[in-house]
């Protein structure tokens, strides 16, 4: 049976095998687990994780509330899943991702963390460049790197900043 948690990475790397037993992850976290940590990731085989896929639906809520703080641009594909999966279950993400709690804040999602305090505020976002300080639009979908492109009209990188 699932638990009423989603878990992201930092948990299970941080948590204890007992602890972890029959929280929900996504699939696309097991290539993140043997990326940071292999002898983890075997370690995890024995936990009884409950392994899912969030639907079309929860991923298209998840890129529409992401949207709206701007935290999409630094999301990864990770996070968005967990985000996604969260929505569709209605649990409570376990997560020290900054964004993923100003998300879930602006949501009325329920989080707690996994090691960290927290956030103490929430913050909106926008991609800015960092040349001419053009302000666009916020993107459509999580970036997989920290490249978020250049500038339509001068070609200095973009940056996320601190929505003012």
């Amino acid at each position: 049976m699932a638990s009423d948690e989603v878990l992201d990475t930092a948990a299970l790397l941080a948590w204890p095998v007992e602890r972890l037993r029959g929280c929900l992850v996504v699939h696309s976290q097991r290539e993140e687990l043997v990326r940071i940590s292999p002898d983890r990731g075997l370690v995890l085989e024995a936990a009884e994780l409950v392994w899912a896929t969030p639907t079309e639906g929860a991923l298209a809520k998840a890129r529409e509330l992401a949207t709206k703080t701007g935290d999409i641009a630094g999301l990864s594909n990770v996070d968005f899943e967990l985000l996604a999966l969260v929505l569709e279950r209605g649990v409570i993400l376990v997560t020290d991702d900054y964004r993923l709690q100003n998300i879930c804040e602006l949501g009325g999602i329920a989080w707690s963390s996994v090691a960290t305090e927290g956030i103490r505020s929430m913050w909106s976002w926008e991609l800015r460049c960092s040349g001419c300080k053009l302000v666009i639009d916020a993107p459509k979908k999580p970036f997989p790197g920290r490249n978020l492109g250049n500038c339509r009209e001068c070609g200095a990188e973009l940056a996320l900043r601190r929505r003012r």
